[in-house]
């Protein structure tokens, strides 16, 4: 069967751009939100929930816990829906926390420490319990504030050259991050205004009594391809493979399970689920925000990015803010000092297009109130635009 890239633009602008109800309607039809820069939750959302507000996104993430925040694919931070945390932490968040706990002994074992730790596994272990029973304790607590009760998380590892990036560095990051990823805490919500960074943290039985239900990796890892092929197929292995972050074998024993047929796309070889009906997409003017689950969806970006990948992505890989029309990205925009947005369009559109992609900007400029939007990974097109405000 073969499918252009037309029939993929426009089943994206349904599976993707539909406006939607609620906030948590919004995160299950993307199965994942982008976390790492928190106003990318909030503006992701915004985007398709046009009723929507900063305080219903925040209200879903805190007060109702039906969204949660955890460290998963490519170990990366997401934000999924609170019944999905299962099969995510199963298929993605163990993995992640496995070589987290393997690059911290490797770096405790091999690199001078302050103060000197004699046994590895020992010291990991007294962090750990002295971390959680200080965590019960103070019920939420941030990573300083847990720093300055276990001394053991403020355990540095030394510089052994005289690079400039080989610096002292304590523990606490990459221990909270470790137990997080392992299922013994949970990110709650941040001290400061809803664009903050500061998240606090809180024992995992806060939010699950009795911890995360455990589940089998191999199946939860084939739920998770399905998943990812109801919001993201038709597409290539190649592809899932790249957004999870599992290797070969992972990702063919997952399809492996699943009722798939092969598709013949521009890009090459294909492959979708077996009871895919193509769908045709309506309206697809949107205002999407860096780092935004459509644009990261995929590793073969060719049939909807074009090539506009120089102004729009930062030289790690990140995607800054985007402008689409019809499935097809058009251009880019960024949030200036005052928290006025400012767009670019690159390709010829039409006049409705311009005019559709300002009103947008002009309702995140009132979502905003005035709030700047500072990006973690600031593209060559956002710095131009921030730069001319």
């Amino acid at each position: 069967m073969k499918i252009t890239d037309a029939q993929r633009r426009a089943h994206l602008v349904a599976r993707h751009f539909a406006d939607s109800p609620t906030v948590e309607d919004v995160v299950t039809s993307l199965l994942a939100l982008h976390a790492t820069d928190p106003a990318t939750v909030y503006l992701s959302v915004l985007a398709r929930g046009r009723s929507l507000s900063i305080e219903d996104v925040r209200a879903s993430m805190y007060d109702r816990r039906s969204l949660v925040r955890l460290m998963a694919m490519r170990r990366t931070l997401f934000v999924v829906a609170h019944e999905d945390v299962p099969t995510i932490h199963a298929a993605a968040s163990l993995g992640v926390a496995r070589t987290m706990r393997a690059r911290l002994i490797k770096e405790v074992t091999t690199l001078p420490t302050e103060p000197e730790i004699d046994d590895v596994e020992q010291w990991i272990a007294a962090v750990e319990n002295a971390t959680e029973a200080a965590l019960r304790k103070a019920g939420t607590a941030t990573g300083a504030e847990l720093s300055a009760s276990v001394p053991l998380l403020r355990t540095a590892l030394l510089p052994t050259t005289d690079k400039a990036y080989d610096v002292k560095r304590y523990v606490t990051s990459q221990v909270l991050s470790m137990m997080a990823a392992e299922g013994r805490m949970v990110r709650v919500e941040p001290r400061g205004a809803w664009t903050s960074r500061r998240h606090a943290w809180a024992p995992i039985d806060q939010w699950w009594p009795g911890g995360i239900p455990e589940v089998d990796e191999n199946e939860s890892r084939r739920e998770l391809a399905r998943r990812w092929l109801e919001v993201f197929g038709p597409a290539t292995s190649e592809d899932l493979q790249w957004w999870t972050g599992w290797n070969k074998t992972q990702t063919r024993t997952a399809l492996a399970g699943l009722d798939t047929v092969d598709v013949s796309l521009e890009v090459g070889a294909g492959i979708m689920l077996a009871d895919t009906t193509l769908q045709e997409g309506g309206s697809s003017v949107m205002l999407l925000p860096a780092l935004d689950p459509t644009p990261m969806g995929w590793k073969q970006r060719e049939w909807y990015l074009g090539e506009h990948k120089a102004p729009l992505f930062d030289t790690f890989g990140n995607v800054g803010p985007t402008i689409w029309s019809d499935g097809r990205i058009v251009g880019g925009w960024a949030v200036g000092p005052e928290g006025r947005v400012a767009t670019e369009v690159f390709d010829k559109v039409g006049r409705s297009v311009v005019a559709e992609a300002k009103a947008e900007a002009g309702r995140i400029t009132d979502l905003l109130d005035g709030r700047a939007i500072t990006p973690s990974f600031p593209t060559p097109l956002e710095k131009r635009l921030r730069k001319g405000q």
